[in-house]
């Protein structure tokens, strides 16, 4: 990788991303340091990467730094960051350091990627699946948690990349050839200061050659009307028009790519099912078809993939009472869709809302609510959300004890308490879980572990 060899590189952020970064510039024979708040993380990759100087604590980039590859979690307005543009040193993403030494190959990767506020990863995994059902070499990375230089180093030929809003910012050149953006609703707002500034990162996913959006979100068909990509095609949970990908009489139906009105599936395959499932099946297709797969491997594909954990799965029927577990919505919009799969709703909600307003799920989303469990950080914004757009339904408000299982347990049995038979009570949080959880899979677990262990496994 000749532009990297001899260039003195500093990687800021000693996790997964990181390190990854840290192997493929030390494969290009480039000069690295690696810098991160925690001495610990650095002493793990000392083993590791031998060759790499590891410093911890870093507020400047060490003289005669050429370029900073920053973890997509580091915020601009970081010292490190900050220092390094002042500077006039460069400071990019992996994502977008792997897409620059794909340049370099005799016979670079199609990049097809997806990004959106929610069904990411989906997406992304429906993608693949479609992907080698046409029996294509191909795998989901990026934000999917496989770094996209390890698959570029691996040899892929197709990523199916899942690009979040800070890696995009941090990708100014990325180009792919064909990219999705699902939809658009208020999500780390905290980390890009605004909405405009959020949704003009997510648009970086259309400037390649074929541009996709899910026109039924007026911000997104707006976005993909101004692309300056040479193809747009829209989906829509609508009847499809021409260019558009969309359901007809039970259908998936494609009126964008091949023969007019090609018929992909029917809708009752499409797993997960709902508007949601069935608007990323819609994406993963067009940006398959764009590809120049078959309708058959689109189909085949739908149909061979699994949904991931944590993404509106129902751990158990008791009573006549659903307790379903959707700890992957981390977002207000996200928390919407999943309630909107249920008549009646007993919600578990809370954590870290990241600067986003639930008002407004509050208020359309109330009529179905038969009470609300509310715990986390930001529990007391949710609380007052309810009482003022949903002041008859009942509320329990629960603080946040040392044990983090415990307070899930809590929250179950109150939940439990609330519900009647027919109900659902989902844990749909519309907030980050940092708070009390290392992640969202651990949350989703605590809850599950908390159903099975009050509730019972029968039914």
């Amino acid at each position: 990788m000749g532009f990297l060899a001899g260039r003195h590189v500093l990687v800021a952020g000693a996790g997964v991303t990181g390190r990854s970064a840290a192997e493929a510039l030390l494969a290009a024979d480039a000069v690295v340091t690696v810098t991160d708040g925690s001495a610990d993380r650095l002493a793990a990759l000392e083993q590791l990467l031998p060759g790499v100087a590891l410093t911890p604590g870093l507020v400047e980039p060490p003289s005669g730094t050429d370029l900073v590859v920053t973890s997509p979690g580091w915020r601009p307005s970081s010292p490190l960051l900050e220092s390094a543009t002042a500077a006039g040193i460069e400071v990019i993403g992996e994502v977008e350091l792997a897409w620059r030494m794909g340049l370099e190959l005799a016979d670079p990767p199609t990049w097809l990627a997806v990004t959106g506020t929610n069904g990411k990863t989906t997406t992304v995994g429906m993608l693949e699946s479609i992907l080698r059902a046409a029996g294509i070499d191909a795998v989901a990375c990026g934000n999917v948690g496989l770094p996209v230089v390890d698959a570029l180093l691996a040899g892929r030929r197709v990523l199916a990349v899942e690009l979040s809003s800070f890696q995009l910012h941090w990708s100014p050149s990325v180009r792919p050839f064909a990219g999705v953006l699902l939809n658009l609703a208020e999500d780390h707002l905290d980390w890009h200061g605004t909405f405009e500034a959020y949704a003009s990162a997510k648009a970086g996913v259309l400037t390649g050659e074929v541009a996709v959006g899910g026109v039924d979100d007026p911000v997104v068909a707006r976005l993909l009307a101004s692309s300056p990509a040479a193809a747009h095609v829209g989906f829509t949970l609508g009847s499809p028009e021409e260019g558009q990908l969309g359901v007809h009489d039970g259908q998936l139906v494609d009126r964008a790519f091949g023969p007019a009105d090609e018929v992909l599936l029917p809708v009752a395959d499409v797993h997960p099912g709902g508007p949601p499932g069935i608007a990323d099946a819609l994406a993963a297709a067009a940006l398959a078809r764009a590809h120049g797969v078959s309708a058959a491997a689109v189909a085949q594909g739908l149909r061979d993939f699994t949904p991931g954990a944590h993404r509106a799965v129902l751990v158990t029927t008791v009573d006549g009472i659903a307790y379903v577990n959707d700890s992957k919505a981390t977002n207000p919009h996200a928390a919407a869709a999943s309630l909107r799969s249920h008549e009646s709703v007993v919600w578990v909600a809370g954590g870290l809302l990241k600067g986003a307003s639930v008002d407004e799920l509050v208020r359309e989303e109330a009529h179905r609510l038969r009470g609300a469990v509310v715990i986390g950080a930001d529990r007391e914004v949710i609380a007052s959300a309810l009482a003022r757009h949903a002041p008859s339904v009942p509320v329990t408000v629960l603080d946040p004890g040392e044990d983090a299982a415990a307070s899930m347990e809590d929250a179950v049995r109150a939940a439990r308490s609330m519900a009647r038979p027919g109900d659902a009570v989902v844990l749909a949080p519309a907030a980050a879980s940092m708070d009390m959880f290392s992640d969202y899979a651990h949350r989703g677990q605590a809850f599950a572990d908390a159903v099975v262990g009050l509730v019972g496994q029968r039914g």
